[in-house]
């Protein structure tokens, strides 16, 4: 079987390619805008001789250019996504292109549709109104109201909603999972659950909560493996790794591991009255001073939530990497990096 990757140069992508390859499988086409900025994915190829991966130039805000993408295919994998931009420009990379790609999908035939497999996220889901400490798992239902929270959840609940709203209508194979906080080599140092950087300060946000965190080959593992399982059809899986730190703990080994750094820890308790005061006087101001902080955005981002991975572990997901050993894998190369800057 012929499987498209979107997105296959991206940091989520590499790793899905190598794991499909890992997995067995013989011919992956990587969809790539570009494809002399696919030396990495040639790397991989290079490791497993016997397979067939293709270097495929395509850009999903091309109609024209999906089709031949797809042809033969009988899987496609849509890792691609913006995470940062303009909302234009994040809505147009995730939501316009994701829909050229379902319409080039139900144009195909019956019976010759390829099973989509879409990479959604945590922000797609609407755990503001759970209460502190809830559990987050597949029975969390969708955000209700994305426009209260930031773009890239908006996009990424569009997203997943224009799927579902194809698949009700063209009847083809859906599969969705939806990752915590990606990381690893190559990935970012601080994700916003644990804090922000403001004034030259770290606010420490987090403070013990748990970070929904899966190593970047661990989440690649968990999309292959619900990729290839029959009985994901019409599922939805979220993927968190093992063994999760908390906000604290994660500071403290970046601290130890990376380099110093000040950092100033908020209470819960004063991170609400304080988005409480900014919503207040954005309403006030009307809209002088943007709503950046408010209580709907705090309690999704720092509510304390606890998480479950036992839907994957039931279709035989195992993370490949200990928590322990990604961290230590992630603060590495985030040595390595601020040696060369």
């Amino acid at each position: 079987m012929k499987i498209l990757v979107t997105g296959a140069g991206g940091f989520l992508g590499k790793w899905i390619v190598e794991r499909l390859l890992t997995h067995g499988q013989t011919d992956v086409r990587c969809m790539l805008r570009d494809t002399t900025k696919g030396a990495a994915l040639e790397a991989i190829a290079a490791r497993y001789p016997a397979a067939q991966v293709e270097m495929f130039a395509a850009n999903l805000k091309n109609p024209a250019e999906i089709a031949a993408a797809l042809s033969g295919c009988g899987m496609v994998i849509h890792a691609a996504a913006a995470l940062k931009g303009s909302p234009a420009e994040m809505f147009l990379d995730s939501v316009v292109a994701s829909r050229n790609l379902l319409d080039a999908v139900v144009a195909l035939p019956e019976g010759t549709r390829p099973r989509v497999v879409l990479i959604s996220s945590f922000g797609a889901m609407g755990v503001s109104e759970l209460g502190r400490g809830a559990m987050v798992d597949e029975k969390t239902p969708m955000e209700m109201h994305p426009e209260w929270r930031d773009v890239y959840s908006y996009t990424k609940l569009r997203q997943e909603q224009m799927f579902w709203e194809y698949r009700e209508k063209y009847g083809f194979d859906l599969v969705v999972l939806r990752p915590g906080v990606i990381y690893g080599p190559g990935g970012g140092h601080f994700s916003n659950r644990v804090g922000l950087s403001l004034f030259g300060v770290f606010a420490h946000l987090g403070g013990s909560n748990l970070l929904p965190l899966t190593y970047v080959e661990n989440c690649a593992e968990a999309i292959v493996v619900a990729a290839l399982a029959p009985e994901a059809s019409g599922q939805i899986y979220n993927v968190v790794d093992d063994e999760l730190v908390t906000s604290r703990q994660y500071l403290a080994l970046y601290k130890k591991k990376v380099k110093s750094m000040r950092s100033v820890r908020v209470p819960y308790w004063l991170l609400m009255w304080g988005s409480k005061m900014v919503e207040g006087y954005s309403k006030r101001s009307k809209g002088q001073l943007p709503a950046i902080f408010t209580p709907y955005k705090t309690k999704a981002m720092w509510g304390g939530n606890k998480f479950s991975n036992a839907k994957l572990k039931g279709i035989g997901w195992r993370p490949v990497v200990s928590t322990r050993e990604g961290l230590e894998r992630a603060f590495a190369a985030m040595r390595l990096d601020k040696a060369v800057k």
